[in-house]
């Protein structure tokens, strides 16, 4: 099966870190014509320049700059967008705590990151979609988006929760526009300084039981979900739609 992105204009968001830029880099390789975003400039800037990608810095949490953003995108590609890779997430410095501990800026954050910036990109790109009769949405989703979180963080489980949810009911609502909308729900991947702390603290012992919980016995690359978005991405899934993916060596 070869992949073909080649007149495709795609939009990738949390380009500062390893699954995203995975993302770029691979839709890239496809032919699209790929720009990406972030709210951390200085990263994403440096990963853009590398690539020799359009790079947009801004809160996508924020919904007047989430559509302003992308009618810069849309400028930039003659009016076209075709491929919209929500990948901005992520648990935003937090770590596991009792309930009771939770206070609601911690909570906030969370699901400003992951699900609710998630739908302002989506609401902000549908138009250009819809116009032509065809698009695909990606969401970046998790295990934890399925069932309880490694992390123990409940607000990036329930989350992760939300945009499952709403990946299928945006495939339901833009379906009869051409338009289909998937979410990846990785497993353990070490991408970022996150994931790579929270391996570091399993000790010896906790890594073993991890790798042993997972069929294929080793722990994702951002490459295993990059090669999964491009089929989403692309005409070999024109049927694919409303799913939940995961990649995850087998582990759900």
């Amino acid at each position: 099966m070869h992949i073909d992105l080649s007149g495709r204009s795609a939009l990738v968001t949390g380009a500062a870190q390893g699954i995203a830029q995975a993302v770029a880099l691979q839709l890239k390789a496809c032919g699209a014509a790929v720009q990406v975003a972030d709210i951390d400039g200085e990263r994403a800037a440096a990963f853009a320049r590398s690539n020799g990608l359009s790079l947009h810095v801004f809160d996508i949490a924020d919904r007047k700059a989430a559509h302003a953003a992308v009618a810069d995108v849309l400028k930039l590609s003659g009016g076209r967008l075709d491929i919209l890779v929500n990948g901005a997430g992520g648990v935003r410095g937090q770590v596991g705590q009792a309930i009771e501990s939770v206070d609601e800026a911690g909570w906030s954050a969370i699901f400003d990151a992951n699900i609710h910036g998630a739908f302002w990109m989506a609401q902000a790109c549908a138009p250009a979609m819809q116009a032509r009769g065809w698009g695909r949405m990606i969401h970046i989703a998790s295990g934890a988006g399925l069932r309880p979180s490694l992390t123990g963080i409940q607000a990036y489980t329930a989350a992760k929760h939300a945009l499952v949810g709403l990946a299928k009911q945006l495939s339901q609502d833009l379906g009869p526009h051409g338009i289909t909308s998937n979410a990846i729900a990785p497993g353990f991947i070490l991408s970022n300084p996150t994931t790579q702390r929270q391996w570091e603290a399993y000790g010896v012992d906790g890594q073993q039981r991890l790798l042993q919980s997972i069929h294929t016995r080793r722990l994702g690359e951002a490459q295993d979900i990059a090669s999964m978005a491009a089929f989403l991405a692309s005409d070999h899934a024109a049927w694919v739609t409303g799913q939940v993916i995961s990649v995850d060596g087998g582990r759900s």
